[in-house]
C-alpha cells in the first residue's frame, strides 16, 4: 500500500508524522511519500517536497514565494500521478493543500483532510472545495464537525492530537537547574513563532517588551525550534534572554506566564495549564485585507475554542512593546489572575480531549478508506 502523506508547516509536521508512524505500525509495508517535515521525515516518509518551503505567512508575504511553491506543487503532483497512492492524507496548509486535494480528486486518488481549514473565519469558499474534493474532514476542535456537517462535508471531531501529547519531560527544578534559572525568580517563556519569517517580525517588538521589564527580578528565555538558526534570536540574547532549544514544552510548562505568538503554540500553553498573553503582527496590507476578510470573534484559537476572551489579544498596532510588557507584567503580579485563567485554560483543555487517541482514530478511519487490515 501507498499513500501520499502531505505537511506545510511546523504544527502539521507533528500531527502528520504522529499519523505516519502510527499507519507504518499497522502496516509495516507501508510506503509513506510526499511534502514532509523533518519529523515525518524521521517517521519513514519519503520528502518528494520539503515542508520547510512552504513556510510563509501573510497574504502580501507569500506573493515572492509563489513561484517557488508552484514548483513544489507541480513536484508533488507529478509524484502522485507516477506513484498513484491508495489515499492521500493532506495535512492543514488549506493554500497549499486544497490545490493539491483538487488534483488528486481528478486522479482518482481519494483524500483524507486532516485539520480542518478555518472557513468558519474566513474564505468559507473552501467548504465547496472540501465537498467537492475531501472524502474525509478530520476536524481537531469541537465546533467544526457541526459546521462543515451542516455545509454538506463529511466531517469527523477526533479531538486535538496534542491533548494526549504535551507535558513536559522534566521536573521544575531538574529544568532550572539545567538551564541555571535560580528558583526564587519567576520565569516568563517567549514564543515569538515558529516560522523563520514571523519570528523575525516578532523579535523587534518581543525585545523592546524585554527591555521595558529588564528592572524587574523576572528569568526570561525563549523557547528555540531544533533546527531554528540562532542568529535570527540575538536581538533578544542581547538584552538578556536566556535560549532554551528543543524544549519548548518544558519551558512553558515550568514559566509563570507565557508570552505567545497566536498560533499552535497557544493551544500547547492551554493543554499545559500556564497562563499566557498573545499577540501577532503581519504586513499593513496583509492585516488590511485580513480584518475586512475575516469574521471570526477572536484570533486566538484559545479563546475560539473557550468563545470568550480567556487570554489577552495583542494583535498588529495593538502589540507594542509596551502593551506586551504590561501584560505580562500584569499577570505576573496577580496570582489570583493566574489563577482565574488556569481554571479557564483547564476548560478549554477538556474541551479538545475525547475519550480516544485522535491519531489512533484518524489511522482507523484510514484503514477503513482503504480496506486495508492493520497487523497486530
Amino acid at each position: 500500500m501507498k499513500i501520499l502523506i502531505s505537511a506545510g508547516e511546523s504544527s502539521g509536521d507533528r500531527y502528520a508524522a504522529a499519523l505516519a508512524a502510527e499507519l507504518s505500525r499497522r502496516h509495516p509495508e507501508l510506503a509513506l511519500f510526499g511534502c514532509a517535515g523533518p519529523l515525518m521525515r524521521e517517521a519513514g516518509v519519503r520528502a518528494v517536497v520539503r515542508a520547510e518551503s512552504l513556510g510563509v505567512v501573510g497574504l502580501v508575504e507569500v506573493v515572492a514565494h509563489i513561484p517557488r511553491i508552484c514548483g513544489e506543487y507541480r513536484r508533488l503532483i507529478a509524484e502522485a500521478a507516477r506513484e498513484k497512492p491508495d489515499l492521500a492524507i493532506l495535512t492543514d496548509s488549506p493554500d497549499f493543500h486544497l490545490p493539491v486535494a483538487r488534483r488528486c480528486a481528478r486522479l482518482g486518488i481519494p483524500v483524507v483532510y486532516l485539520v480542518a481549514p478555518q472557513a468558519w473565519a474566513w474564505r468559507e469558499g473552501r467548504v465547496k472545495q472540501l465537498r467537492r474534493n475531501v472524502r474525509k474532514l478530520l476536524c481537531i476542535f469541537p465546533f467544526e464537525e457541526k459546521f462543515f456537517r451542516d455545509r454538506g462535508v463529511d466531517a469527523s471531531f477526533i479531538g486535538h492530537p496534542l491533548a494526549r501529547r504535551v507535558a513536559a519531560g522534566t521536573s521544575r527544578e531538574e529544568f532550572f537547574e539545567r538551564h541555571r534559572f535560580p528558583l526564587d525568580r519567576p520565569l516568563v517563556a517567549l514564543m515569538p513563532g515558529s516560522r523563520a519569517g514571523e519570528v523575525a517580525r516578532h523579535i523587534p517588538v518581543v525585545a523592546g517588551a524585554v527591555r521595558r521589564m529588564r528592572e524587574a527580578a523576572v528569568t526570561f528565555a525563549v523557547g528555540i525550534p531544533p533546527s531554528a538558526p540562532q542568529p535570527v534570536y540575538e536581538p533578544l540574547l542581547a538584552v538578556g534572554v536566556s535560549p532554551v532549544r528543543a524544549m519548548a514544552w518544558d519551558l512553558m510548562a515550568h514559566a509563570d506566564v507565557v508570552l505567545a505568538a497566536s498560533g499552535t503554540v497557544t493551544m500547547e500553553a492551554a493543554l499545559l495549564g500556564t497562563p499566557m498573553v498573545t499577540f501577532y503582527q503581519v504586513s499593513g496590507f496583509s492585516w488590511m485585507m485580513g480584518r475586512w476578510l475575516v469574521k471570526a470573534p477572536f484570533l486566538t484559537m484559545v479563546n475560539l475554542v473557550a468563545e470568550r476572551p480567556v487570554v489577552p489579544e495583542l494583535i498588529q498596532d495593538a502589540a507594542t512593546p509596551e502593551t506586551l510588557a504590561a501584560e505580562v507584567m500584569d499577570l505576573l503580579s496577580s496570582p489570583s489572575r493566574r489563577a482565574r485563567m488556569k481554571e479557564d485554560l483547564r476548560m478549554v483543555a477538556a474541551q479538545l480531549a475525547t475519550g480516544h487517541d485522535p491519531i489512533e482514530r484518524a489511522a482507523g478511519i484510514v484503514d477503513a478508506l482503504t480496506g486495508a487490515n492493520p497487523q497486530q
